[in-house]
């Protein structure tokens, strides 16, 4: 069911047979889904204008999926006893897809602190436990678009020969902190020019490896957070990224070594 997804290079890992329940019984629902996956793109520019989870490609993407009838929604829990509340629980979920045959919930962590997987996965594990929803899914930065982080920072600021921070303001960068800024003054210190200095402190800084991204949801999986709700998990592929630039002297964006 997901094959189009994989070739296209996105990460796709079900769990708990997720992919069988999504065939039989969310047929529809899939194909809607995927058409919003396979439609997701976003540039360099982005990924350097916005870290957050408000960037303009993530919005893109969420719009696609309101769209397609996943509305956001609060589910409350209650409980009563003897006619009197004892306690509420609330849990608010991105995106919901409601049909006949039950509930989806769906969270895209773009960019957040990785303890949101945590936060995701265990609240699927409490709806799928009330049945208030039949299968949970996380969308996240795939392994190769993660690996790319900095090249594609670095790539498109030497295309567009950018020499310094305040020439980025331009793209939505917000102002660097004292800490960025003294980041990329010692690594052009030790020898590297503004655009790889800046791509390597940027990264490391807004997408490093405490932040959302495959290899952290993998390994909460992998450790059984969320178990037994079934899960699909969805990794943006590098192939999203429509301006990605291959860099003279290192391995090519596009799979090749250049000269």
């Amino acid at each position: 069911m997901f094959d189009v997804l994989r070739e296209a290079g996105f990460d796709i890992d079900a769990r708990n047979h997720a992919e069988a329940i999504l065939a039989f019984d969310f047929p529809n629902v899939v194909e809607g889904l995927l058409d919003a996956l396979l439609a997701f793109r976003l540039t360099a520019e982005e990924i350097i204008g916005s870290g957050g989870g408000q960037a303009a490609s993530t919005m893109r993407l969420r719009d696609a999926l309101y769209a397609d009838g996943w509305p956001k929604h609060e589910f409350v829990t209650r409980t009563i006893v003897d006619g009197a509340e004892r306690d509420a629980i609330s849990h608010e979920v991105d995106h919901v897809k409601r049909s006949p045959k039950g509930t989806l919930a769906l969270e895209i962590e773009w960019n957040n602190k990785d303890p949101f997987f945590d936060r995701d996965l265990e609240n699927f594990q409490r709806l799928h436990a009330q049945s208030a929803i039949s299968l949970g899914i996380i969308v996240t930065r795939g392994a190769a678009l993660q690996t790319a982080m900095p090249d594609l920072v670095e790539g498109v600021l030497r295309k567009e020969r950018i020499g310094d921070a305040g020439e980025l303001e331009v793209w939505g960068m917000k102002e660097r902190t004292a800490r960025q800024k003294r980041m990329i003054d010692e690594a052009m210190g030790h020898g590297a020019d503004f655009p790889r200095a800046f791509a390597r402190s940027f990264v490391a800084d807004k997408y490093g490896q405490a932040t959302t991204h495959w290899e952290k949801l993998e390994a909460r999986v992998a450790r059984g957070v969320g178990n037994p709700c079934p899960l699909l998990l969805v990794g943006l592929p590098l192939s999203a990224v429509v301006d990605r630039v291959a860099l003279s002297g290192a391995p090519d964006l596009f799979g090749e070594r250049n000269p």
